[in-house]
């Protein structure tokens, strides 16, 4: 059950090289099933817990409002150090109205931070969702920030549809999303809010289980200074609220994890100003900066924790380095290691890319860094233990092929990722190596994207960005080839590539027959202008397949597959306006895709 720890941080006797600043009082606890017995989580108000569940309220009862709470305080800034936390908490719920219309429920559900002590306030069901109340409404003495889920419209402050919404210290949401929830009443969905300290930025998604790839993921974010409004210790929870309309709501599990110490703009600049002129003078121009505390032990730990890198650990091998297994004995944690190769300049120019861009990066379908280091010119990349190792080991390698649900999830968290990296990140993110191997997978076969060490930052605004040609080839889009500017539309061309991979089992390099010049997409599209799309479906899924689904997914394939980048979809157009095969045929624009695939031009 829950449990107060410090998480990867508490084998930090260990690794303590590995990061440039201790983590102090981190918090973590997860319940994927509730338990009336525990004693972590607090219940008031008309919140009761049963075995597997939290019900917030009976139905029956009007105007009502029920919270559960982490038992302990939750750090969240340092006022000696003015550090702030990290943190991340996923939670799975259903509100449900029992069939009525929507003119006849309301209220809603929402996570909240808050200062610890703070009581459920009188008179503050319906609208101000247990938070508030009409003295309250708006006041920076609140010390108050939530995400709303809010299914039913307030003309007082609310906007005027349902919607998902960022609010501090206010019950008027200061940036919101709408949200469908008369669609997916009774249906249990999956909410995923983390912050990011370095980026001041606070994100949500929902999504639904057992839904289409390409029905939406609910998203938002919004720049927030959690020091400027919380206190350094603060309560946490989640609660929701019924109002003269009813509705029942549900908590089905929740996790929580809260990391201290980011890295702040002061030190990372100390870092650039530390790595420049060692690059410069050993390696050449250093892009950017990141880096670690160099230690003379670090090299002894990291051969350790690895079983001095022998080849019995290593779990694979690109270009600038290998990847290795470590695990760490006194916190029993697993960990991948990634060597990069002695004498590679262009693999210590990934090291620093890795570290500048990754480690500020906050999503739940992207590796994470855990740390990094240097010493006697080797440099080492620790990460999350993937235990179900790349997609491409599962699709062309010998281990026990992936059925189509598990498929079928997996591109969903690809393009989940890929979505995070070009629209929800504070700048656009474009990866440059999207690829079949770069797609992890954790024990429950969730995507994790990983490999971001061609990656390269750029404003929302600009077009495509001169990188010069990295990549690998058969996933490169063709006016990337030719003119050497990466750009959101050639990583879409990747994720086109990695979706028929994944629905056909074929590499996107390997030809079709013997002496065949025919690629994967010409193969696919061809197949498709003939009408025998489904002929070409992976044949280890034994015909076990939703043809819908399947499809769906190789139609949007070929779509971000196009040559002419001009008539790609966005990432956000392919997850969100395609829930169908019929409704892709019929919506505009989208390309003709029958018939012989066009050729560019040179």
């Amino acid at each position: 059950m829950a449990n107060h720890s410090c998480c990867l941080w508490s084998f930090l006797p260990y690794v303590s090289f590995l990061f440039l600043f201790p983590c102090v009082n981190s918090v973590h606890f997860k319940i994927p099933r509730f338990n009336p017995e525990a004693t972590s989580i607090l219940y008031e108000g008309d919140a009761r817990p049963f075995v597997g569940y939290v019900e917030f309220n009976d139905i029956s009862y009007l105007c009502r409002v029920g919270r559960v709470s982490y038992s302990r305080d939750v750090p969240i800034w340092d006022s000696r150090t003015n550090q702030v936390a990290d943190f991340t908490t996923r939670f799975s719920f259903n509100i449900d109205t029992h069939g009525k219309t929507l003119s006849d429920y309301a209220a809603g559900l929402a996570f909240f931070l808050a200062p610890v002590g703070f009581e459920i306030p009188p008179n503050s069901a319906g609208g101000f969702l247990g938070l508030f109340n009409t003295t309250t409404s708006d006041s920076s003495r609140n010390q108050i920030v939530l995400v709303e889920f809010d299914t039913y419209s307030n003309s007082e402050w609310d906007p005027p549809v349902q919607h998902i919404g960022i609010n501090t210290n206010s019950i008027a949401s200061a940036k919101y999303t709408t949200w469908n929830f008369s669609l997916y009443d009774g249906k249990t969905a999956d909410a995923w809010i983390s912050y990011n300290a370095t980026a001041q930025i606070l994100s949500v998604t929902l999504n639904y289980k057992n839904t289409s790839i390409f029905k939406r993921d609910f998203t938002l974010s919004h720049h927030v200074d959690l020091k400027e409004i919380l206190p350094e210790r603060v309560k946490v929870g989640i609660l929701a609220a019924t109002s003269h309309k009813s509705e029942r709501h549900r908590l089905l599990s929740w996790e929580f994890s809260s990391i201290s110490g980011s890295l702040p703009s002061h030190v990372t600049a100390l870092i650039v100003q530390y790595y420049k002129p060692l690059m410069a003078d050993r390696y050449g121009s250093c892009e950017g900066g990141g880096g670690g505390n160099s230690k003379r032990d670090k090299r002894r730990i990291g051969s350790r924790s690895t079983n001095n890198f022998s080849n019995q650990r290593k779990l694979g091998e690109g270009g600038f380095g290998v990847v290795f297994k470590g695990y760490f004995n006194d916190s029993d944690t697993t960990v991948a290691v990634k060597k990069i190769a002695r004498g590679s300049r262009q693999g210590r120019k990934e090291y620093i890319t890795e570290i500048k861009i990754i480690s500020r990066l906050r999503h739940r379908n992207l590796v994470q860094l855990l740390g990094w280091c240097h010493d006697g010119g080797e440099f080492l990349l620790v990460y999350d233990f993937m235990p179900n190792g790349s997609l491409d080991s599962h699709l062309f390698g010998k281990k026990t092929p992936i059925n189509w649900p598990c498929r079928y999830k997996i591109a969903r968290g690809l393009a989940s990722a890929l979505l995070y990296l070009h629209e929800e990140w504070e700048q656009c993110v474009v990866h440059r190596d999207i690829k079949s191997s770069n797609v992890m997978l954790d024990s429950s076969f969730n995507v994790k994207l990983g490999d971001f060490g061609l990656a390269r930052l750029m404003d929302h605004e600009l077009g495509p960005l001169t990188t010069g040609l990295a990549g690998t080839l058969g996933y490169m889009a063709p006016e990337y080839i030719r003119t050497g500017r990466a750009s959101k539309a050639s990583d879409v061309y990747s994720f086109g590539i990695v979706a028929l991979e994944i629905a056909t089992g074929r590499r996107s390099v390997d030809p079709i027959e013997e002496n065949s010049q025919i690629g994967l997409v010409e193969w696919v599209w061809h197949l498709y202008g003939t009408g025998n799309l489904l002929s070409v479906v992976d044949e280890r899924l034994h015909a076990e397949f939703d043809e819908e689904q399947i499809e769906c997914l190789m139609i949007v394939g070929l779509w971000c597959a196009h040559p002419d980048s001009s008539l790609r979809p966005s990432i956000r157009q392919a997850i969100q306006g395609h829930t169908t095969l019929t409704q892709i045929e019929i919506e505009e624009p989208y390309p003709s895709l029958k018939g012989t695939p066009p050729q560019l031009v040179p």
